[in-house]
């Protein structure tokens, strides 16, 4: 079921007796907990509150707590994390459990007792009994990472229904700083929202500021500086990185993996690939295809190889010891430099 839908209904308190929360992504998975413990009204130290790991405790103790009474209440909430027994995944250290009980119960579930199982997993084994069951019983609530143009429409509209305003080019920063991950964005946005405070509108310096950037970030910046021949750019960022202790080797390996991603890009897309094509292909997020495909575009595949080719030499001379290596990489930030704008 749409998680929206199923918020609606658990806020208006239209209950089920079984819910099975599937997927990874930790914010709509916290909007399904604090929508049933708001409902509900009720706290981590209620009484007709529990929560239980299974990878450390038993089914049993579950299904003896989903059939006990309310206490001075209608309903009895009980949170299920960890069903490992969903998944092809084997635990050596847990408990075993009683499976049979628990299709025993899913066939007549206590109408006040409200179990929600997470299922914090990509995906479940399809092929056994219980999870066959268990999805048959209970309400789906699919909360796997959204698509990128799902993520955008999330936050614009969470930025409209706060009246927010966030330019173009500090929505699209932003966008990328948080890696198209919705649980990233709305942690992050509660500091832009500080900022804005009365005024309301979010700039591109805010998100520059605010919003930490991780290597991998400063490494695509330190490509494209390199790309565009921006040596003063590429340099000072490159020095900024060494200061706050990143090592050049690890700087130069991200290096080459993002120049090999422009020139395995570059190929596909000479082939007639198209961005859907390359992620299948290339096994890697969609947002990264698509910055991947922006930036091939403006580069030739000759040069792209021979920067790549460079990369790899100067990989194996800092390694062996051969160069020093920061001296190594500037010049190479400088030669790469020299050679674009000479085309």
């Amino acid at each position: 079921m749409n998680t929206q839908k199923v918020l609606q209904e658990i806020r208006s308190q239209k209950f089920q007796p079984v819910y099975l929360v599937l997927g990874t992504e930790d914010f709509l998975q916290n909007q399904v907990r604090e929508a049933f413990l708001t409902s509900l009204n009720v706290d981590q130290d209620d009484l007709n509150f529990a929560q239980f790991d299974l990878e450390q405790d038993s089914l049993d103790v579950v299904l003896d707590e989903a059939q006990s009474t309310p206490f001075f209440g209608d309903y009895r909430l009980i949170f299920v994390e960890h069903p490992f027994f969903l998944t092809a995944e084997k635990k050596s250290n847990a408990p075993e459990h009683n499976l049979d009980g628990l299709l025993d119960y899913l066939k007549n579930p206590v109408d006040t007792s409200i179990l929600v199982i997470f299922a914090s997993y990509e995906k479940m084994d399809e092929r056994k009994k219980v999870t066959k069951q268990l999805k048959q019983a209970a309400t789906l609530v699919e909360v796997q990472p959204m698509k990128e143009a799902e993520v955008r429409r999330y936050l614009q509209q969470t930025l409209d229904n706060e009246g927010l305003v966030m330019q173009r080019e500090a929505f699209e920063l932003f966008v990328r700083l948080t890696d198209v991950s919705l649980s990233k964005a709305m942690q992050e946005l509660d500091k832009l929202r500080l900022y804005a405070g009365e005024e309301k509108r979010i700039s591109k310096y805010a998100v520059e500021e605010l919003i930490p950037k991780s290597l991998e970030h400063n490494v695509f910046d330190l490509t494209t500086y390199v790309l565009q021949g921006k040596t003063e750019a590429a340099l000072r960022l490159y020095e900024d990185l060494h200061i706050q202790g990143e090592e050049t080797i690890k700087i130069n390996a991200i290096l080459i993996s993002q120049i090999r991603l422009l020139l395995q890009t570059a190929i596909l897309m000479k082939v007639g690939y198209q961005q859907g094509n390359i992620v299948e292909t290339l096994k890697i997020h969609p947002y990264r295809v698509k910055l991947a495909m922006q930036q091939a575009r403006k580069f030739d595949q000759k040069a792209l190889s021979l920067l790549y080719d460079e990369l790899i030499e100067n990989d194996y001379l800092i390694k062996s010891g051969r160069m020093d290596k920061e001296f190594l990489f500037q010049l190479f930030v400088l030669k790469t430099a020299n050679q674009l704008q000479a085309k």
